[in-house]
């Protein structure tokens, strides 16, 4: 960067580029999230150097895994005849990884000239970025379960109200699915809590097999997890769904012992309820969910309850 400032200072056409890379950190420090500023960046590369294609992803020193962001324009091979590859430096365990493919020889070469600018704007933006790293961490370390990496209770709840304030009660539904382990406590006290937490993370993966995207999955506490489904026609895909995450759940073997090869298989109960056809009030209908979870679990394992006000009135919830 201090070259490039060196530069401009000895031939005022170089000035430009440096109005450049201040335009765009500029951009990015207005950005909310990393999203935009990966939309800011795909902006600035195209209106700049023509680039059309462009992958924004963070690398994470710490575990060696990288996680994409963005992704604009058509597919492309990192190791593509006419590919870059820019790995942004944050000063942090997390790192930004910016990609993209000239579309042709000629542009290939056009952009190698200025390749020294687009590094040095790279280099001048990584403050941003980190900062824009670390309210994504911030963000999601507040909002995620650290064990199963669904949604927490904080977050279901917040999300939840946004989104029946959005619904055309007429036509639009949410169904509740709440999800519990049979007697998860016997893990913990015949195993441990390492051993409880690998049964929780195949439950979370159970989960999202049968559900889709848009669906939303958080864990409340200890074994309990509820799904809320967006939209369905009626209760009966919500039973499918449910005895579907049941089946696939009682099969999967939780490795116990490494050594040994020992497996575990666990067995979970749901209870169903929806909103606003079973009550207009969102957390009475939560609380329906969760009482006909445990009237599932007095029915014994691999049980789901639906609710009815009949089936309320006659449940002993103590």
């Amino acid at each position: 960067m201090i070259n490039l400032i060196k530069e401009a200072y000895q031939d005022e056409s170089k000035f430009k580029y440096l109005e450049n890379i201040y335009a765009l950190y500029d951009d990015l420090q207005y950005s909310e999230n990393l999203n935009e500023m990966a939309d800011s960046l795909f902006e600035w590369l195209h209106k700049k150097y023509e680039i059309t294609n462009l992958n924004f992803s963070l690398y994470d020193i710490d575990t060696d895994k990288s996680s994409l962001i963005s992704k604009k324009g058509t597919e492309f091979y990192l190791d593509g005849e006419f590919s870059f590859y820019f790995v942004i430096n944050t000063h942090s365990s997390t790192n930004a990884v910016v990609s993209f493919l000239a579309s042709s020889q000629e542009h290939y070469d056009s952009i190698n000239q200025q390749y020294n600018f687009m590094e040095a704007a790279f280099f001048q933006i990584s403050p941003v970025l980190q900062n824009g790293i670390m309210k994504k961490n911030h963000i999601e370390s507040s909002s995620i379960d650290s064990v199963t990496n669904v949604y927490n209770r904080k977050y279901l709840v917040s999300h939840i109200h946004k989104l029946t304030t959005m619904l055309n009660k007429e036509k639009d539904a949410i169904t509740f699915l709440m999800i519990g382990i049979d007697h998860f406590k016997a893990v913990i006290d015949e195993f441990d809590y390492e051993i409880g937490d690998k049964v929780l993370i195949e439950l979370s993966k159970s989960i999202h097999r049968n559900i889709n995207d848009f669906d939303i999955v958080a864990r409340l506490t200890g074994d309990e997890f509820i799904v809320a489904l967006i939209n369905l026609k009626d209760k009966s895909e919500a039973i499918d769904i449910g005895n579907k995450i049941i089946k696939d759940f009682s099969e999967v073997e939780t490795l116990v012992d490494s050594q040994t090869e020992q497996t575990l298989k666990k067995t979970i109960c749901i209870g169903i309820s929806s909103y606003p056809h079973d009550n207009d009030n969102i957390n009475e209908v939560l609380k329906n969910a969760d009482r006909f979870l445990y009237e599932a679990k007095n029915m014994g394992r691999s049980k789901l309850a639906i609710y009815s006000k009949e089936d309320l009135n006659s449940i002993d919830l103590f």
